[in-house]
């Protein structure tokens, strides 16, 4: 089972009106483009765990982990390196029960820091903070603060993960804030993704220097 990167492009799938071949190629590209973590989220029940193993297969092939977004029982059956779970995808400590300890275990907590610290305390590999801004694939989620970002940085010890409308052009502000990944859908897979990730692997080398 593989790590959870601690820095870099964190790629969420976007399967809306697309084939599981078209899928299947976009991650690809922007595993190319260097994306680091791919998290398969897909609302359209008709995908099966027949595209999850594709993209398992795939992300292996680039030694890069793939998480199952909201199903920890897919996760277990096509053998996910872990899950990334929200407000509402069940408890925390069920989770870790259900994947073991080596399995990567992703927490949504919005702009709540105390959420995270109890996510933090209860296993979670990493956290993630948002929408910082306007978002086509989460119009109607909460806002969270850049100052959110800044405080998570001082208190917690595991990546921090931003997430919502983040395109090259504004990325940088939430890697000085504290950001230790980006995660993108529109942003990487509404264009060319080998190119798009390109782009924000650029955020993450001008960071260093």
């Amino acid at each position: 089972m593989m790590s959870f990167p601690s820095r870099g492009l964190y790629a969420i799938t976007q399967t809306e009106h697309k084939s599981c071949d078209t899928i299947v190629m976009e991650v690809e590209s922007a595993l190319r483009g260097g994306a680091v973590v791919v998290q398969y989220r897909d609302k359209q029940p008709q995908n099966t765990d027949h595209l999850a193993s594709q993209l398992l297969k795939l992300c292996q092939q680039y030694n890069v982990p793939l998480l199952i977004n909201d199903d920890v029982e897919m996760a277990l059956r096509i053998g996910a390196d872990g899950v990334h779970i929200g407000r509402d995808d069940g408890s925390i400590e069920r989770a870790r029960q259900r994947l073991g300890e080596q399995a990567i275990l992703g927490v949504s907590c919005y702009n709540s820091i105390e959420h995270a610290q109890q996510a933090q305390a209860l296993g979670a590999t990493y956290v993630a903070f948002g929408r910082f801004f306007p978002s086509s694939s989460k119009p109607l989620a909460l806002p969270a603060s850049i100052e959110t970002l800044h405080l998570a940085k001082q208190v917690l010890r595991i990546p921090l993960v931003a997430i919502g409308g983040i395109l090259p052009e504004n990325g940088a502000l939430l890697l000085e804030a504290g950001a230790d990944l980006l995660a993108v859908i529109g942003g990487l897979f509404e264009g060319q993704p080998e190119q798009a990730a390109k782009a924000y692997q650029a955020l993450f080398d001008s960071a260093l220097n």
